[in-house]
This record gives C-alpha cells, structure tokens and sequence, in this order.
C-alpha cells in the first residue's frame, strides 16, 4: 500500500509540472510579458515560475524513486517538509490579504505530494 501512495505522489507532483511547466508558463508569462513591467522582472519572474517546475519535477522523480527504492525512505523527508513549507506559504498568503492564491492549485498540489508521501513512508 505504500508503494501506491508514493507512486501517486510522484504522479500527482509530475502532472503538476507537466501544467506548471508548459500550460501555466504560457498563461502566466503572456500576462507577464504584456504588462509594463521592466524587462529584468519580467526576467525574474520567468526563472522563478520555472524553479518551481523543477521543484516539481526533482520532487516527483525522487517520490518515483522512493516508491521503487523503500530503502531511500528518509529521503522523502525533505520532499515532504518543502511541499509541506510551500502549502504553507500560499495558505499564509492567500489568507493574509493575497486571497486569488487559495483560487490557484499550488497549496492543493503541495500539500497533496506532502500527505500523499507522507502516507507512503510511514
């Protein structure tokens, strides 16, 4: 059963990079790139978005990894508390003035990958 909890997690973090990485990019970078922003945000902004879809991506291959590997189980542990830490922030500032981000999947996505791995190594 574990097996199948860390496999979801790694399916649900890697789906989440897929969106992030190619539909997400292009929503979000189109708004970007059409604002008036000075072109080194508009810089930043694109090497942040896509840290993420790395993020999701290292996090999913390491869950995949995991699930394959169980004796690389305390490896998850730093997934787990970063997925935890990012649900976190869009939770803290969806509520604390910034509420479109409890509207946008990342706290949902993060604290699924954490809860879903946690329940695979435990």
């Amino acid at each position: 059963m574990a097996f199948w909890f860390l496999v979801a997690a790694a399916i649900l973090s890697l789906a989440g990079m897929v969106f992030h990485g190619f539909i997400g990019a292009r929503i979000y970078m189109g708004n970007v790139n059409d604002s008036n922003l000075p072109v080194l945000t508009k810089s930043l902004s694109l090497v942040s978005w896509h840290v993420f879809t790395v993020f999701l991506l290292v996090s999913g291959l390491a869950l995949a990894v995991i699930a394959f590997n169980p004796h690389y189980a305390i490896a998850a542990y730093p997934v787990i508390g970063v997925n935890i830490l990012g649900a976190g922030l869009f939770i803290m500032f969806g509520l604390g003035g910034h509420g479109y981000l409890l509207r946008l999947p990342g706290a949902y996505l993060m604290g699924g990958t954490a809860l879903l791995a946690l329940a695979g190594i435990l």
